[in-house]
């Protein structure tokens, strides 16, 4: 596969990309969710041009995937553009109380003068936004404290806006997870495709496995070497694929290694932590992104 040329951008995401310009106005913030793993690649910079100074808050949601360090290094790198950015593991229901106090006081002064006008119990209204599979739907449900918003573990579930009403004082809009067209740079197209933010069925699964592997072979070794009892890292990544999947026992018939069978378990082992916690970008790759 080349990543020069991966792009995916059904129509439904062009809708939904209307969608989120035209209901901007019915809310009162902007809850984004990005990949605490790779918090630059699975940020929309399409978002930035719709939501223009619409108050926002970014969620590094399944911070209990990535480094604990690196996640409070990307939280100090977003604080430098005056946004404010908190950890969350939706699914275990962590960093949610601080996701809404976060929101209202985001809204404190439109509050205020609701309270003055005699709304004391006036709601705060979010918008829910992101990429694919980045937990945005796991998170609402978190929020509401019921499974309101569909969750599964592919992109492209949520295919339609919806307003979800739970306990307190957030009401969430819903919005169906969204790439852009290009999709960056070939090292940002490979992180999103290595944490699940792009259909496997439109990418070569082995091909896929084969670029990841040779990310973490540059970036956690020791996590690929325990795990799947490699020795030596120094052969090309198809090499190391094979020799993994010989180790895990992924063979056909006359001792070959089935390379398909060990890529789905390899990345379903890589996007479930099962390797150990893992952050693929750090803020010091986003000036070479940018360029």
């Amino acid at each position: 596969m080349d990543m020069k040329d991966l792009s995916w951008f059904p129509g439904h995401m062009t809708k939904t990309m209307r969608s989120i310009a035209e209901r901007l106005s019915q809310v009162d913030l902007v809850i984004e969710t990005c990949d605490a793993r790779i918090p630059f690649s699975s940020r929309n910079p399409e978002l930035d041009r719709i939501i223009g100074q619409k108050p926002r808050l970014v969620v590094l949601n399944k911070a209990d995937l990535a480094e604990e360090g690196r996640t409070t290094d990307w939280i100090r790198y977003l604080a430098k553009d005056t946004c404010r950015a908190i950890p969350v593991d939706s699914l275990h229901r962590k960093g949610l109380e601080r996701v809404r106090a976060a929101a209202i006081d985001l809204c404190s002064a439109r509050l205020e003068r609701a309270a003055e006008r005699g709304r004391i119990f006036r709601p705060v209204r979010a918008m829910v936004v992101g990429i694919p599979n980045s937990g945005k739907s796991t998170l609402i449900n978190a929020l509401t404290g019921r499974k309101a918003a569909l969750v599964e573990d592919r992109p492209g579930v949520t295919r339609g806006a919806q307003w979800i009403r739970g306990e307190g004082q957030l009401e969430l809009m819903d919005m169906p997870g969204v790439l852009w067209p290009q999709l960056g740079s070939a090292h940002r197209r490979l992180r999103l495709a290595a944490t699940g933010a792009i259909r496997d069925d439109v990418i070569a699964i082995e091909e896929l496995a084969t670029e990841t592997m040779r990310l973490l072979v540059d970036r956690y070794p020791d996590l690929l070497r325990k795990r799947y009892k490699l020795e030596d890292l120094a052969p090309s990544a198809p090499l190391l694929l094979e020799e993994a999947a010989r180790r895990r026992g992924c063979l056909l018939p006359g001792n070959r290694a089935d390379l398909t069978r060990f890529s789905v378990l390899f990345l379903d082992e890589v996007r479930g932590g099962v390797l150990g916690r893992m952050t693929l970008e750090s803020p010091s790759d986003v000036p070479q992104e940018d360029a």
